[in-house]
């Protein structure tokens, strides 16, 4: 968690001279903080967690731009071979993004991306391990983001993401920002896969 909220005063302290890129309204220059929260379904008992997530965006030209995320979530008690299990997981994304202007104030958005899940540490029965394990993949994701009026804007993708070992997936991310002025709003994204979902939602800063 602590390291969450370092990293969001070290986005927030980046030097805002850039200049936003595509379409009339729509902004890839941006760093968000909040609340997020994970729910799984398992065969043996629902997952949930929740905790602290980061996202940025950087434009480095018209059509491209790079992006991240980051979450520290802690999970509640959940059924694991008979026992009663908690653990903290870390989550990592990172990669590039394509927008292209489709009509007035909508892009067409494309995303590759590098994903990783750090599990640092499980408590079983009470008694606490440092396991320090993890995997990482990879999600591609298209869809369109528009400014559906001077205050609210949406987006809505459909993405693909693998982890290997037949651990790969289809899902939906929907999302919407309402802006108080040019630079503050409030920001909100939900994807839907089969079998869970993940959601976020908190402030959003642009330049």
């Amino acid at each position: 968690m602590k390291r969450s909220l370092i990293a969001l005063t070290l986005a927030a302290a980046l030097p805002l001279a850039s200049t936003a890129f595509a379409a009339d309204g729509l902004n890839y220059n941006y760093v968000e903080g909040g609340y997020a929260a994970t729910n799984l379904d398992n065969d043996n008992d629902d997952i949930d967690a929740d905790g602290l997530g980061l996202n940025a965006s950087v434009a480095i030209s018209p059509n491209f731009h790079l992006f991240g995320g980051f979450t520290a979530q802690e999970s509640d008690e959940f059924d694991f071979l008979g026992e009663r299990v908690e653990t903290d997981v870390n989550q990592w994304r990172a990669g590039v993004g394509y927008n292209l202007g489709i009509a007035d104030r909508t892009d067409l958005v494309a995303r590759l991306a590098y994903e990783k899940v750090e599990v640092d540490d499980i408590s079983v029965g009470g008694v606490n391990y440092d396991i320090d394990d993890g995997d990482d993949g990879y999600s591609a994701e298209v869809g369109v983001r528009s400014a559906l009026t001077p205050n609210l804007e949406g987006h809505a993708l459909a993405g693909y993401q693998d982890f290997g070992d037949d651990r790969d997936d289809f899902y939906a991310r929907l999302g919407a920002q309402w802006k108080f002025n040019p630079n503050w709003g409030i920001s909100g994204d939900v994807k839907l896969a089969d079998g869970g979902s993940e959601w976020f939602i908190g402030p959003r800063f642009s330049w």
